[in-house]
């Protein structure tokens, strides 16, 4: 699917592409190499065995049949030559191609993955996937089908001139005529098609993206019935399309007519008067023979490198589109202090002692060798934080949550409650103020460090294609299947897997599909658990279960928050009384905080969110 802007006529920076383009091609130099030596083969054996024309009609009117056995058997030869290093450069070049793209399609996933969120909150999923799919597609029809045709046409091209040339100067200058004629309509028509085939892209990139949002969500257009609404949506842009496609496609389907009509008439002008030249002694029969099969092939090369020009502009022009998104500064991270599992080369009693200290056996470890027993103990200090410049989310805010304390936040939509999380996570960086972590600013800390200490179970699941235990073990990658379903069941999620007809071995499709809301989330949960993390954040994360899971996840969650810093998310206020400490937060501050029967006794805004005199928006 094409992005915004559809696909350009042409890359706007052509050199700055061009080079990084080569670059990849310098992957399968050798290759490409074998390729263009294999195709000068190829066009060389097509214009001498074209050439080969005139002494065997030399041959033929001399008489000299043992001369025309040799020079057919030798052209026999070179068109051989010629098909065998056709079938070795396409089959070199589809190898070539490949290794090309599959480096691009690596080295692209490989640096989206390291973008900021914010790179991700301004860019649609369709546009992602255009990159992976409309420009790495079209850059790999280019070479798969421009690169050789090109050289070929070029050598086809120069070829043809020379021996036109040496076969006779003077038809050679009707030739030239007739092909500049070719040319320059070439040009005319390409301009304007151009312009057509850009819109014709934009428009295409439109419905796609509207077909994307509307299967995406069928669920929504069923319930409010809205099936003609989109239908008639949908018929506005597949007319523009149509209205676009159309004028692209009048201009250039005009090319190959309009050639050959030239090459026709150049053709007649030539055989007349070559045979006037002919028949007054000024020219062998054996030239005129081949002049007229050259002339009747060289419009074809002309006109194939006037649209592999276009193509491979085209291709160039989804080249940088890729190229544009690697070059998106990655997310920054200075961060020196590492996490690293206690034991690996202490001595027994220390790593004893560290064990007892830190959690889980983990330790935080600085530059300078010092380490710190991972805890848990999270900290703000007047925090202020906006996702865009003129917009604040958080207002000095400061709380703390000490080693195995229940934090809760509640309050309206929008208060700032998922910002605060995102931040312990580094998922956006603090405008100022200070977050730290064990006593460590987190700027401090290696995101990967950070994150791995993290456990997240988000509002919104995602479930990735494969097994539900792959789902679960996704949290731990080398967690044991018994790991896997110690987790599924803290999460009380053991029960309703066991009751699939392939259990843990059930299939996730559609990101869940095949299961309820509730299941989905309570495998997310298990995933968090299998991981063990010594602070859990929970946001909103029993909104999908019904009152009877929730009463059951509760339970299993008290196992998994034991000794852990919880940061919980709710709107059902039953889920955080039991939290060492509750924050109610509205438009960025912290308004009220303390415990759930302290909260009570200030008959504020918790007391008045507890009793239903007033509800969360």
């Amino acid at each position: 699917m094409p992005g915004r802007g559809g696909t350009p006529s042409g890359p706007k920076d052509l050199r700055h592409t061009l080079r990084r383009f080569l670059s990849y091609l310098g992957h399968a130099r050798w290759q490409l190499l074998a390729v263009a030596v294999l195709v000068c083969v190829t066009g060389g054996a097509n214009l001498a065995g074209t050439y080969m024309i005139k002494p065997v009609v030399d041959a033929v009117s001399t008489g000299d049949w043992m001369r025309f056995v040799h020079l057919v058997a030798l052209t026999a030869v070179i068109y051989a030559a010629g098909v065998t290093a056709s079938v070795g450069y396409t089959q070199t070049m589809v190898r070539a191609a490949q290794r090309v793209v599959f480096d691009i399609r690596r080295d692209l996933l490989g640096h989206i993955e390291t973008l900021p969120l914010s790179w991700f909150d301004r860019t649609r999923n369709g546009d992602v996937m255009s990159y992976f799919t409309n420009d790495v597609d079209t850059i790999s029809e280019a070479l798969n089908n421009g690169f050789a045709n090109m050289v070929q046409a070029a050598i086809q091209t120069v070829g043809t001139i020379v021996l036109l040339a040496v076969l006779d100067w003077r038809l050679t200058l009707i030739t030239f005529g007739c092909d500049a004629i070719i040319v320059a309509y070439a040009r005319f028509s390409g301009r304007r098609s151009k312009r057509l085939f850009s819109q014709q892209q934009r428009t295409l990139g439109a419905l796609d993206g509207y077909v994307e949002e509307m299967i995406a969500g069928q669920k929504v257009v069923k319930v409010f019935n809205h099936e003609g609404e989109n239908l008639r949506g949908f018929k506005a842009l597949n007319e523009n399309l149509r209205t676009s496609g159309t004028g692209a496609q009048a201009y250039a389907s005009t090319m190959v007519p309009a050639t050959v009509a030239i090459s026709y008439t150049n053709y007649a002008i030539v055989a007349v008067v070559g045979a006037a030249l002919a028949i007054g002694g000024r020219m062998g029969v054996g030239s005129l023979a081949s002049y007229l099969v050259f002339v009747r092939q060289a419009a074809m090369p002309i006109n194939q490198l006037t649209q592999l020009g276009n193509f491979m502009l085209t291709a160039l022009a989804g080249a940088e589109r890729v190229f544009a998104v690697m070059e998106v500064p990655a997310e920054k991270d200075e961060g020196t202090v590492t996490l690293e599992r206690v034991g690996a080369g202490d001595d027994a009693a220390d790593d004893n002692r560290r064990m007892a200290a830190g959690a889980a056996g983990w330790r935080w470890r600085h530059k300078d060798g010092t380490v710190v027993p991972l805890a848990g103990d999270v900290r703000f200090d007047n925090v202020t934080f906006g996702y865009d410049e003129g917009q604040t989310v958080l207002a000095n805010l400061s709380l703390f949550a000490k080693p195995g304390q229940k934090i809760a936040f509640v309050g309206s939509t929008g208060a700032g409650k998922t910002t605060i999380t995102n931040l312990i996570n580094r998922f956006y960086d603090v405008r100022s103020g200070e977050i730290t972590y064990d006593g460590i600013d987190v700027r401090d800390i290696k995101k990967a460090s950070l994150r791995s200490s993290l456990g997240i179970v988000l509002q919104d699941t995602h479930l990735f294609r494969g097994t539900i235990a792959d789902n679960i073990r996704f949290g731990k990658l080398d967690a044991t299947d018994e790991e896997v379903r110690h987790a599924a069941r803290v999460a009380n999620a053991d029960s309703f897997i066991s009751r699939l007809p392939r259990g843990y071995d059930t299939m996730v499709t559609a990101d869940g599909a095949n299961l309820s809301q509730g299941q989905r989330q309570l495998i997310a949960i298990a995933r968090a658990a299998v991981s063990d993390p010594p602070v859990l954040i929970l946001d909103e994360a029993t909104s999908s279960v019904d009152t009877r899971t929730e009463a059951l996840i509760a339970r299993g969650m008290d196992a998994l928050m034991r000794g852990c810093t919880v940061f919980v998310i709710a709107h059902r206020l039953s889920t955080v009384r039991n939290a060492n400490a509750i924050m109610v937060l509205e438009h960025g501050r912290i308004v009220e905080r303390g415990t759930h029967d302290e909260l009570l006794a200030q008959r504020g805004e918790y007391w008045q969110l507890w009793t239903g005199t007033r509800e969360l928006e």
